[in-house]
């Protein structure tokens, strides 16, 4: 698993970059704030529920949660199930938030 800054996140999609962006934290979490990323509850990609984002599995996909814990637990995992390019946003949302604002 390897690690991305908010920083390097922002800077790609502000040059309009498509990424996959995988957002592992509830849904009520992920209602308050969020970055566009698809939402999976890390509880579903432990239950190997990934269906929605099947077809990412040779693709770069970059995880994050509240705080980056949540999101590393689920790359790991992702990474178990055959994803080849899985990237872990340190410090989530709270230091995206930091950072950039709402």
């Amino acid at each position: 698993m390897e690690n991305i800054t908010a920083e390097e996140v922002k800077q790609r999609l502000d040059k309009g970059e498509t990424l996959h962006l995988v957002d592992v934290r509830e849904p009520h979490e992920n209602a308050e704030f969020n970055i566009g990323g698809t939402l999976l509850p890390l509880g579903d990609i432990r239950a190997m529920q990934t269906d929605v984002i099947e077809h990412l599995k040779d693709e770069e996909v970059i995880v994050y949660c509240k705080s980056g814990n949540r999101s590393g637990q689920a790359a790991m995992l992702l990474e178990t199930y055959g994803f080849q390019n899985v990237k872990n946003l340190t410090g989530g949302m709270m230091g995206w938030q930091q950072q950039f604002g709402q």
